[in-house]
């Protein structure tokens, strides 16, 4: 290259870099405040800031990229479901979308800072400097605290996930089901799983079930039947190849000791059996549960294949953070109070106040906790119906919107107070069916107190088996009747009214709708 090609060059570039400067001064704007407004549709559409302010290429490619991204979020979205619920479950793969969503968070930030300055004045005042400082620093702001709290309620989930949800190389289950992952009802019609309510508060030692309610759920409807089993029951049986049924062939009680025996009842078994005969079960995370597991599924002739415990404090927490339930309260129910608080007279304490009845009553988590629990003066029945209830409304409750805006402190509650035997690995077909759970029907099964457990010493678990076998059965569908070829001559009546399922329910045995069962009937209300 000779030397005039040589100078040539440098001199070309200087050039050339002046040319590109004049050019995007000739994209500045004349007034801050319409720097500022280009700025603000600049930050809604990332990119047009830059073909705004002459930079038409790389403006051009930021945008192509926002919308690109947008279309395939859609995509995704709409066509691949399974894809977002795998990632919602997945430890590793959240710890990605969280440093995703900090990273778009950040760029986004990048480019109105860029924007901004590509589009303001050429000369500024100190006070329009300012202005347009001021802006962007709201806007980099409004970007940011999203951005933030997307990331935190990502973080959130992966550690509700891996703090509850144990992976099966992880945790260990005496009673856990073998299935495929890939498809793990493909040989279960029904899943069932125990619902435990575990009592361990102040003044009481070791943890009461006072809640064990079975839910057997149709995999391929999401229809679902609510056993409550009660907590005072003795002689529960268990499976015949269980180490459980040896130590207890007639159930578990003691066959030397009184008929009254409270420390063989359901509700002592999740502590008691595991104090008195660790190891019998052979390796697991939770004796107790697996317990309930093989003991509740023999009296009621399932299979169940997991278990999820919940402490009643954590229920409370759970429910605050949604906002409160809404249920029909049909008579007054207590808050506190106990017939045997303590040796002697001075053992009964009242309770501290009722809820009164009333439809559509909105309750806050400790008023939705005493609604569940509360049975001074009432019967076990009635509580149970009540649990079924609250299920019914927490169900109800769990709307998108809640779950967004308070995810932060379901999940804190949810890691602290949950346990199951749940592994990792099937997660996200559980949330399909609990999908399907949330708009299919959910009944209630009646297991005919009058007849098969007018007491708990001797339950009639055999009459039991027999009704939630009924229950559960797959229903014919009823035949259509061939319409009749004479025109009716009767004068047409008004349709009359159909009495409410809670006055008149159906018999025994028979599956009961909770909508029904849950409704408000002001004639219990003297109850």
């Amino acid at each position: 290259m000779t030397r005039s090609t040589r100078a040539t060059g440098r001199r070309s570039a200087p050039r050339a870099t002046r040319t590109r400067q004049r050019a995007q001064r000739a994209y500045r704007t004349r007034s801050v405040s319409k720097a500022i407004g280009l700025t603000l549709v600049s930050a809604l559409i990332p990119g047009l800031g830059f073909v705004l302010g002459g930079r038409k290429k790389l403006g051009a490619f930021v945008m192509t990229l926002y919308f690109g991204l947008l279309l395939l979020a859609a995509f995704i979205g709409l066509t691949q479901r399974d894809s977002v619920v795998e990632l919602a479950v997945d430890p590793s793969r959240l710890l990605l979308a969280t440093g995703a969503v900090l990273v778009v968070g950040l760029l986004w930030i990048c480019i109105v800072v860029s924007s901004h300055k590509l589009l303001r004045p050429i000369s500024l005042t100190q006070v329009g400097r300012f202005t347009g400082s001021a802006f962007v620093g709201l806007l980099c702001f409004g970007i940011a605290v999203p951005t933030t709290f997307a990331a935190q309620t990502v973080m959130a989930q992966r550690d509700l996930v891996g703090g509850v949800f144990k992976s099966e190389k992880d945790s260990k289950s005496a009673t856990r089901p073998q299935v495929d992952k890939e498809d793990p009802w493909a040989k279960t019609p029904r899943l069932n799983l125990v619902l435990l309510g575990a009592d361990d508060g102040v003044g009481r030692e070791g943890t009461r079930t006072d809640t064990v309610i079975v839910a057997s759920i149709d995999t391929k409807t999401g229809d679902t039947a609510l056993i409550s089993l009660s907590r005072n029951w003795m002689r529960m049986p268990f499976p015949e190849d269980s180490p459980l049924h040896a130590k207890f062939p007639d159930g578990y009680y003691d066959p030397n000791g009184p008929a009254e025996q409270p420390e063989y009842y359901l509700d002592s078994m999740y502590d008691n059996i595991p104090k008195k005969y660790p190891g019998l079960l052979g390796a697991t995370d939770n004796m107790g549960a697996d317990v309930l597991k093989l003991s509740a599924g023999a009296a009621l002739g399932l299979d169940i294949d997991y278990y999820m415990q919940v402490n009643l404090k954590g229920f409370e927490q759970i429910i605050d953070a949604l906002g409160g339930i809404t249920v029909n309260i049909n008579y007054k129910v207590p808050i506190g109070g106990d017939y045997g608080a303590g040796p002697g007279a001075n053992g009964h304490k009242l309770p501290s106040g009722y809820l009164q009845p009333g439809p559509d009553q909105k309750l806050n988590g400790h008023d939705a906790l005493w609604f569940a629990r509360g049975r001074y003066g009432l019967s076990d029945p009635s509580r149970q119906e009540r649990q079924r209830c609250t299920i019914h409304a927490l169900v109800n409750s769990a709307n998108p919107a809640a779950l967004v805006t308070s995810y932060k402190q379901i999940a804190a509650a949810g890691k602290q107070l949950l346990r199951t035997d749940i592994p990792q690995e099937i997660l996200p077909a559980f949330i399909e069916l609990g999908l399907k759970v949330k708009n299919a029907n959910v009944a209630n099964v009646d297991l005919d107190k009058s007849k098969n457990f007018p007491t708990g010493q001797r339950p009639n678990y055999e009459a039991m088996r027999e009704l939630v076998k009924a229950a559960i059965a797959p229903k014919s569908k009823p035949v259509a009747s061939t319409p009749s070829s004479k025109p009716s001559t009767s004068p047409t009546k008004k349709p009359t009214k159909k009495p409410s399922a809670t006055t008149s329910k159906p018999p025994a045995g028979q599956p009961q709708n909770l909508n029904d069962a849950c409704a408000y009937d002001p004639s219990q209300t003297g109850k």
